[in-house]
């Protein structure tokens, strides 16, 4: 019976209860001290505090105790972890904030000390629908990010677009990241993330985490309210793409609430998944990106230049320069070149440029992009793909 009443499972059942209102949970806890003194209140207190109509009152008892004791148990014997408001290893900035998670689950190799409060975390938020541009850059900033000293956990949501690529670029330069998700622990939405979710599970530091409980389906309204815990995690955030409304904003706007610093990549002014970048430049909510160096050195870290990433021509030179004769090397590398000074050139005009056939340029992109060195899109315009 005593079980019920451990620290752990009375945050559990008040993170189940008071899951859509935090900050009342917490108002409970700070006021009586312990989670497990609010399952010790009488009715008529409870009706005090919560008041008589209030419909999670009804709620606090020993059967949502019980739950939860089950629901942990099960949790704990699967390799997960749960960390709640009270415990040492709950993230400290997280705590600051006005309506931080009464509890998160984890799903990592590492424990909850090792995942919080050891480094600095840095945001990295924006569309799904990301741009050519917007890509380039978010791989550029999270690359930078990643090699700077001390290197800062990454976080973003698992989301496609610019999260996936915030966290797969922090798993390519070996820096911890942390995905938020927006549903229970045992699910990851999208689907085809599901190998970059077991990545960042099975890598030290880095780690899934969610205050939904187990179960929870991916409804719209979780990937909004769990953006409070992405910027609240977080002394920086940076919004690479968004448009005037969106995730990537309301993100910002409350790391910018909380007081924590916020970045945004200025884009084209007629490019509407810039237009929310822009604004918040505009209104100083925002400190422009102008490039990765001065972007971390703002954040408090030091720029480190190991393992510089060569410009795209020496990469064509190394990987083909032992596979190829000259003469198609050098014709890739001018490819490669009018390419990363004309981003967004098209197919037709690569041709045009160099005098090759179309023919030629299709099948030299054909083969750059296959070893990762150019991204097209369905437009067939072409971009570097900077790692």
């Amino acid at each position: 019976m005593e079980r019920i009443y451990d620290e752990d499972v009375c945050s559990c059942a008040l993170n189940r209860i008071f899951g859509f209102k935090p900050k009342i949970a917490v108002a409970l806890i700070s006021a009586l001290g312990h989670a497990a003194d609010v399952f010790r209140l009488r009715r008529s207190e409870l009706d005090r505090l919560l008041g008589p109509f209030s419909a999670e009152k009804e709620k606090i008892g020993p059967r949502i105790l019980s739950e939860a004791a089950s629901e942990l148990d099960g949790l704990y014997a699967g390799g997960y972890s749960f960390t709640y408001y009270n415990a040492p290893e709950y993230p400290a900035l997280l705590r600051e904030c006005e309506d931080p998670p009464v509890g998160l689950y984890i799903r990592s190799v590492s424990p909850a000390n090792e995942i919080f409060n050891c480094r600095p975390a840095v945001a990295v938020v924006g569309t799904r629908d990301i741009s050519g541009y917007g890509a380039e850059w978010c791989r550029k900033i999270a690359g930078d990010i990643s090699r700077s000293v001390p290197a800062p956990v990454i976080v973003s949501g698992l989301a496609l677009g610019t999260d996936i690529i915030a966290h797969n670029t922090a798993l390519e330069y070996g820096a911890p990241t942390i995905a938020v998700m927006a549903t229970g622990i045992d699910t990851v939405y999208p689907a085809r993330h599901r190998h970059t979710a077991d990545r960042i599970a099975g890598t030290p530091g880095c780690a899934l985490i969610t205050d939904y409980p187990p179960g929870t389906a991916p409804l719209q309204i979780n990937f909004l309210r769990r953006n409070r815990i992405i910027a609240g995690l977080c002394s920086s955030t940076i919004l690479v793409e968004s448009k005037a409304r969106g995730g990537g904003m309301l993100t910002a706007r409350l790391a910018f609430s909380y007081s924590r610093d916020v970045y945004a990549l200025p884009g084209r002014i007629d490019d509407t998944r810039s237009q929310g970048c822009n604004i918040l430049i505009r209104e100083k909510v925002a400190e422009a990106v102008i490039s990765g160096k001065s972007l971390v050195e703002s954040m408090g870290f030091i720029y480190s230049k190991e393992s510089r990433t060569p410009v795209p021509e020496e990469a064509v030179i190394l990987s083909y320069g032992e596979k190829y004769g000259q003469d198609k090397v050098g014709r890739l590398a001018r490819v490669v070149l009018h390419i990363r000074k004309n981003r967004g050139t098209t197919i037709e005009e690569i041709a045009d440029s160099t005098g090759y056939s179309y023919k030629e340029v299709l099948e030299y992109a054909a083969l750059l992009e296959s070893d990762g060195i150019i991204c097209t899109d369905l437009l067939q315009r072409c971009y570097i793909r900077v790692k």
